[in-house]
């Protein structure tokens, strides 16, 4: 079985709560967390988005378990800073962290006032972005003039081993591209198992032997209208496919275009359920696809009690399984 995880959602609650959380989960036996990293959250309702990566150098000093985070450099972030940051976690805290490069989202990086491209020409941003980072992690003096710019940037702090970069994807196509590039991948749950599509593209475009990692969106409570009533409440303005999800700027209008999403259109973008086999049995269908982690995010308020009935029911039995 995959080790099990726990997601730290900083669109949803404030940095001192997710340090909170992320020490209530290793006392409860998750042997691995990650962490989400934006400038707003996706919706009004969420309401935080703390620092990411000011939050990681606490979380990796304050508990002993490995971190990535996911992040989307050539915007917002300058490879080179997103460079230097990893550098100096993963030299503090030796084979602890690792981090997901993304082509990202508009909701975040549009701060900057900087030019929205399309698509493709994100991908080709983000590939040059990789070979920054994997030059300066190197310790390479570094200049480069393409799509972004980088002028005589060396790292004079830097891990014996760099962090593993991983490919975040949520199309089979872009998975297949990144395999040639990542070290490994990470992806989402989707409707109908899609996401055991975007693993065997990886597979196939390169990745075989690499990695995979997996990221869980679900909502848990003590009863399931209350579970449902939740996950509603919370995730229901990421339920919208990439063009859509990538291309909007700011919560409010994530908030616009979910206002007739209903309950019941949730299904498989967030796996609802009070019952704690239920969710085991989704986490066996997730090791059946090859998954070596699995990070739970609980999308809903009750993160203590999530924390506590996962560490005691759920992470003991997927270890027998």
């Amino acid at each position: 079985m995959p080790r099990i995880g726990y997601h730290a959602s900083h669109e949803q609650f404030s940095p001192r709560d997710l340090l909170e959380w992320v020490q209530a989960a290793e006392r409860a036996g998750f042997p691995l967390a990650m962490s989400s990293d934006h400038f707003h959250p996706w919706s009004e309702a969420q309401g935080e988005s703390g620092f990411a990566w000011s939050w990681l150098g606490a979380a990796l000093a304050t508990t002993s378990l490995p971190f990535g985070v996911v992040t989307a450099p050539g915007y917002r972030y300058h490879p080179a800073i997103v460079a230097q940051a990893a550098a100096t976690l993963a030299q503090m805290t030796p084979g602890r962290f690792w981090m997901a490069l993304g082509s990202g989202e508009y909701l975040n990086e549009h701060i900057t006032g900087e030019a929205w491209p399309v698509r493709e020409e994100r991908r080709a941003r983000l590939e040059e972005c990789v070979e920054v980072i994997r030059a300066l992690l190197r310790g390479e003096e570094v200049t480069h003039r393409g799509r972004i710019e980088v002028k005589e940037a060396k790292l004079f702090t830097r891990p014996d081993t760099p962090p593993p970069i991983i490919a975040a994807a949520l199309s089979p196509e872009t998975a297949r591209w990144a395999a040639g590039w990542a070290d490994g991948l990470i992806t989402i749950n989707m409707p109908d198992g899609k996401h055991g599509e975007v693993i065997r593209a990886f597979r196939e475009g390169g990745g075989e032997g690499k990695s995979v990692r997996l990221q869980v969106h679900l909502s848990w409570a003590e009863g399931e209208e209350e579970a449902e009533r939740n996950a509603h409440e919370q995730w229901r303005s990421n339920v919208f496919p990439g063009p859509l999800n990538q291309d909007l700027s700011m919560p409010r209008q994530f908030d616009a275009a979910a206002r007739f999403v209903r309950r019941e259109d949730l299904a498989g973008h967030v796996r609802i359920s009070a019952d704690l086999d239920r969710h085991l049995e989704w986490i066996a269908g997730d090791a059946a696809l090859g998954c070596s982690e699995i990070y739970l995010h609980n999308v809903v308020r009750n993160q203590r009690e999530f924390i506590e009935a996962f560490g005691e029911r759920v992470l003991p039995a997927a270890r027998s399984v």
